[in-house]
């Protein structure tokens, strides 16, 4: 009995010593890999012909509730329709997913998107579909996606985005670039509004006799502190920071919805879509599944979707702790 306890110890040292080595090679290897430019990191795009998926539903149902025989005439009819639906001259709606995190990091791969929409797409006649859900957060990132389906509108091709969920402050910036605006009843919508908050450690520094010195050049380059101790100046600065961003979140917003009274809706409250609605800030109440399906029989449903390759240092990470994991369920 002592013989195996010892060698369970051992082998937990073991397995220990593996588990760092793999996350500081990993690290290592993360940390040096080459950055690529966007765009030549040889990511993928995935084209997902939507209508087939409907057929498919809608046989299983038939083959549930009718028979198999019922289920196969549909399916011979649905193949019939595939063919007058292959015609190159139907329009397309090109169908995109935005589920949006603090930094918008989903921008990147939604700009190769927007490419191959603008190589492919015809302006008036396809159509192009965003199902947006985002609580929004840092302002470059969700910039960058608005500025990416703005490019949508000036190549003239229509472009809905719907709210499933929220669209709330930098995901309702990306939101009112579309042409029409679709929301669920109870989407949240709205939050117009900056924030800015991070804490001061001055005073616990100064407690424990710790100094922390911070040089600048130029004389706004830094306004709050994280260590240093904060001045009415900085504070003051720092809030016309805010203010000025606001305004050009607005300005943004004015110039995709001029019918908006910004006094009211610019205030960072957000409201359920039922309430937006009057408000202007929505246009239409639904849920993407109803606008997809009202446009399923005459028009091609594509949904694409670009992968990036992830660089050699998180796929080994990746490979290496799953093979440890996996090693580890079996000794449970």
């Amino acid at each position: 009995m002592a013989g195996l306890e010892e060698y369970l110890l051992f082998l937990a040292k073991g397995l220990t010593v593996v588990a760092l080595v793999v996350a500081a090679v990993g690290m290592i290897l993360n940390s040096l890999r080459w950055e690529r430019p966007p765009g030549i990191d040889g990511g993928q795009l995935t084209a997902r012909p939507l209508n087939r998926h409907y057929h498919q539903l809608d046989q299983s149902v038939l083959a549930a509730t009718e028979g198999q025989r019922a289920a196969r005439r549909y399916a011979r009819k649905a193949a019939r329709a595939r063919r007058r639906r292959d015609d190159p001259e139907r329009p397309r709606v090109y169908v995109l997913d935005f589920v949006g995190d603090m930094r918008a990091s989903r921008a990147q791969t939604l700009r190769e998107e927007v490419t191959a929409i603008l190589s492919m797409a015809r302006a008036e006649r396809d159509a192009v579909l965003l199902r947006l859900d985002s609580q929004g957060g840092t302002v470059p990132g969700y910039g960058l996606a608005a500025s990416q389906l703005a490019r949508l509108r000036e190549a003239g091709i229509p472009l809905t985005v719907s709210i499933d969920r929220v669209a709330a402050s930098g995901g309702y910036l990306m939101a009112c670039v579309a042409d029409r605006i679709v929301a669920a009843p109870f989407a949240v919508v709205g939050s117009i509004g900056v924030i800015g908050a991070l804490p001061n450690f001055n005073r616990f520094l100064r407690r424990h006799d710790i100094d922390f010195e911070q040089h600048t050049a130029g004389e706004w380059k830094r306004t709050l502190s994280l260590f240093g101790e904060n001045t009415d100046e900085a504070r003051e600065k720092f809030r016309q920071d805010l203010e000025s961003v606001h305004r050009h979140f607005k300005g943004f917003i004015q110039r995709y919805r001029p019918a908006l009274d910004l006094d009211q809706v610019a205030t960072g409250e957000y409201w359920l879509a039922e309430e937006a609605l009057g408000l202007g800030l929505v246009d239409e109440l639904g849920t993407s599944d109803d606008w997809l399906l009202r446009r399923r029989d005459d028009h091609r449903l594509v949904q694409l979707r670009y992968r990036h390759r992830e660089p050699f240092g998180q796929r080994w990470l990746k490979a290496a702790q799953g093979a440890l994991g996996s090693r580890l369920q079996r000794l449970r």
